[in-house]
């Protein structure tokens, strides 16, 4: 356990260094989040009430573009998929450790900090902008604990569905299908495309037995209020279910796919 957790440390403070970069991020995202708003606002003037308000849909926005590095699944480590096809793995494989959890804490250890170089700025301008587009705190402390864990278990989560799109590459040899597929297919039902209180019933049903939801829209809309009660118990239980199921799933995948690496034709 300490020498994943050393990893996860030396992979956090690496990337901790690109800060350039982070304040690229920050200014592309507090844009995107203002467009994505007023669209919604436009929205809700022309079609009239809605499942969730607008006041809960803006926080829902600020959330997921100052926490963007939890949540997206296009989010990529080119020296990982590098290392497969060209096959340094070899390096990898000769470590008195366990690859599986050796990358997943590489891949939690650059998410967090990308997040770390980015969150605070965007919610400290979105905190300061007029009503109804400011983002407010929960009015109920234990709102904001229960956003805390089910943010930290979603990261899990989206860490977990991130190895398996690096485990593919063992056969695909190519990472631009992966992520591709995985990327459109988990953030439209992540609810990242169209909110999922906002889908018909029938999607928002698949929406709720898929795990994409779990990284960012069930904490989201713990935090907006939308999401209340017993409900919030359910849906700690699925991401525990759903981070069992990744980490056993994945870690047997990965596995049986080492036994068949081939090394440069070796």
């Amino acid at each position: 356990m300490k020498t994943y957790f050393a990893y996860f440390k030396l992979s956090l403070m690496k990337n901790l260094q690109y800060k350039t970069a982070a304040l690229a991020g920050m200014a592309t995202q507090l844009f995107f989040g203002m467009i994505f708003i007023f669209i919604f606002e436009a929205f809700y003037q022309m079609a009239g009430p809605q499942p969730i308000a607008f006041k809960q849909l803006v926080q829902m926005v600020w959330l997921q573009q100052s926490l963007l590095a939890f949540i997206m699944l296009w989010y990529r480590d080119s020296e990982l998929y590098n290392m497969i096809t060209s096959g340094q793995i070899a390096y990898e494989l000769v470590r008195p450790s366990k690859l599986y959890p050796f990358w997943y804490s590489k891949l939690l250890g650059q998410r967090l900090a990308s997040a770390m170089l980015r969150f605070l700025p965007i919610l400290i301008v979105a905190s300061m902008l007029p009503q109804p587009y400011k983002l407010v705190l929960p009015d109920n402390p234990l709102t904001l604990m229960y956003f805390l864990i089910t943010l930290t278990l979603g990261l899990l989560v989206v860490v977990g569905i991130s190895m398996l799109i690096y485990i593919s590459i063992f056969y695909t040899l190519s990472p631009a299908g992966s992520f591709l597929m995985i990327a459109v297919f988990g953030e439209f039902f992540a609810g990242m495309t169209i909110p999922i209180p906002l889908m018909p019933v029938f999607l928002q049903k698949i929406c709720f037995v898929l795990p994409f939801r779990y990284s960012g829209d069930f904490p989201f809309r713990i935090y907006a209020g939308h999401i209340q009660g017993q409900e919030i118990i359910v849906g700690i239980m699925m991401q525990v279910l759903w981070l069992g199921i990744l980490w056993i799933g994945g870690s047997y995948w990965m596995k049986r796919s080492l036994k068949k690496v081939v090394v440069q034709g070796g």
